[in-house]
């Protein structure tokens, strides 16, 4: 059962950064001595790999609207990303969960904590300024470097704690759903008003 609240938690924050979510437990695995780390997620083509995708979506994350596509194009990578570190954990700790539970559980909490942070997006977006996307940006990259870090060791904690972030941001989404909207009502009202004034 040790594996199941590193699953969890590690799904949560797959939903948020899926690739530091891989690199930062390859490099634990590897360089810190943490055993609940398959080995899969050691390898140096694993680490490269998520070490250069992280770049990418730590700048791009950034960028108002970019950071709308490319939650968009992620979609379905969190979500697979969240499930594949899953069963692998079950895999790796085979007194735990099966592996498709596992991936089930991994996958399931990536897309829910994917909703949540692409409909946050969505709705920091709506402010003309970009130092929202960049503030909300780097509060996700520390809040999944720092759940991470905690789930190697202490995994029921980081689990509650993902639990709790899951919950509110579900909540906080719900409220923000109305400002959204909103935005979208103005923006096709201000294109309706341009386009009968041309």
């Amino acid at each position: 059962m040790e594996a199941v609240p590193l699953i969890f938690t590690s799904g949560w924050a797959s939903g948020i950064n899926a690739y530091a979510v891989v690199l930062l437990l390859g490099l634990f695995g590897r360089f810190g001595g943490a055993d609940s780390v398959p080995p899969a997620l050691e390898r140096t083509d694993v680490l490269i790999a998520a070490g250069v995708l992280f770049l990418c979506e730590a700048v791009l994350d950034k960028i108002p609207y970019v950071d709308s596509i490319w939650d968009v194009a992620h979609t379905f990578v969190r979500p697979v990303a969240g499930a594949t570190v899953g069963a692998l954990l079950a895999a790796h700790d085979p007194g735990s969960l099966g592996e498709v539970a596992a991936g089930a559980l991994g996958g399931t909490t990536a897309l829910l904590s994917h909703g949540v942070k692409a409909g946050l997006r969505m709705a920091v977006n709506t402010s003309p300024e970009p130092a929202s996307n960049i503030l909300l940006s780097l509060t996700e990259d520390l809040s999944v470097a720092g759940l991470v870090t905690l789930a190697v060791f202490h995994p029921w904690l980081a689990a509650s704690t993902a639990a709790v972030l899951l919950a509110l941001g579900l909540l906080i989404v719900w409220f923000a759903v109305s400002r959204i909207r909103r935005f979208w009502l103005r923006r096709r009202e201000r294109r309706r008003a341009r386009m009968a004034a041309a």
